[in-house]
């Protein structure tokens, strides 16, 4: 009687935290909402989303340059960063040696700890420096993707080898019994069995990558304009709405809440791609 008591109480308080989680969720949606409404009516919906300048002192409002400032650092880290996270993940979870893990383990923690300034400060000492070699100002997409990518690989490679580790070891045992090399084994067997793992730290990564504005902003340029190549200076919507938080007011403060809003429909966006991409990719593999 009393192990099913508890079980009940259990379960009615997680349905009550996710409730609670959602509900804070949503009531923040509405909130950037509400107060980007008067934005979206004065400027124009779609004058406000494709518009290409931004200078509130003149009354004009257009995001898109600070949206593709941003999918476009987004989509770099994630190049740089998904190879070379599961990699890592790879390494620690089946290839290095238990005093190796020991030592790269930790540092990978580590990196989770590490404010965002201290990861644009050395941006801008090391990484600014090594792309104004390559050619521009160094302050620029390229840096930005970087310095990103650094920031979301402890993401990916945590929850990567995680999951990674949490594949039965029967079929890792199995694929070298009937002759697999370990690498066959790993790319085969291993890798496929722990992709919805690794598609979340993606995905989460993803997201982390979206929503990072400090060390952006002290690497990327910080100009509102739409980069045509790696080299350019860009800004993102994160840093679009730092820039001007602390003096905006009437249509300018209004603006912001709406790229906020544009943020959030952005993340959203990101996140359903990759998840239908996944399950694309998990449908042809099955057919496979």
């Amino acid at each position: 009687m009393s192990r099913h008591f508890t079980d009940r109480i259990s379960k009615y308080a997680v349905t009550l935290w996710a409730v609670f989680s959602f509900a804070v969720l949503l009531a923040i949606a509405v909130f950037i909402f509400v107060d980007g409404l008067p934005a979206f009516k004065e400027v124009g919906f779609f004058k406000f989303l494709f518009g290409t300048q931004w200078s509130p002192e003149h009354g004009q409002y257009g995001i898109l340059p600070m949206v593709v400032g941003s999918v476009t650092v987004t989509i770099g880290s994630m190049i740089l960063a998904v190879p070379l996270g599961i990699g890592c993940a790879i390494l620690l979870a089946e290839v290095a040696s238990p005093r190796v893990r020991q030592i790269i383990r930790p540092a990978v923690e580590l990196l989770v700890g590490i404010p965002s300034v201290i990861y644009g400060f050395v941006g801008m000492l090391v990484v600014v420096p090594f792309v104004r070699q390559i050619g521009g100002t160094g302050f620029s997409v390229l840096a930005a993707s970087i310095v990103l990518a650094a920031m979301v690989l402890p993401t990916i490679i945590s929850i990567s080898e995680d999951s990674i580790r949490a594949v039965p070891r029967r079929y890792k045992e199995g694929a070298l019994a009937i002759g697999a090399t370990q690498w066959q084994t790993i790319w085969n067997v291993l890798i496929p069995a722990a992709r919805s793992g690794i598609v979340a730290g993606v995905i989460l990564g993803m997201g982390r990558a979206i929503g990072e504005t400090m060390a952006m902003i002290m690497v990327i340029g910080n100009s509102p304009i739409i980069p045509h190549s790696p080299l350019d200076p860009a800004r993102t919507l994160t840093g679009n709405i730092v820039a001007g938080a602390n003096y905006a007011t009437g249509t300018h403060q209004s603006a912001l809440f709406a790229t906020g809003v544009v943020l959030l429909f952005l993340i959203i966006v990101l996140n359903s791609i990759a998840i239908y991409v996944f399950r694309k990719a998990s449908r042809i593999s099955n057919v496979e």
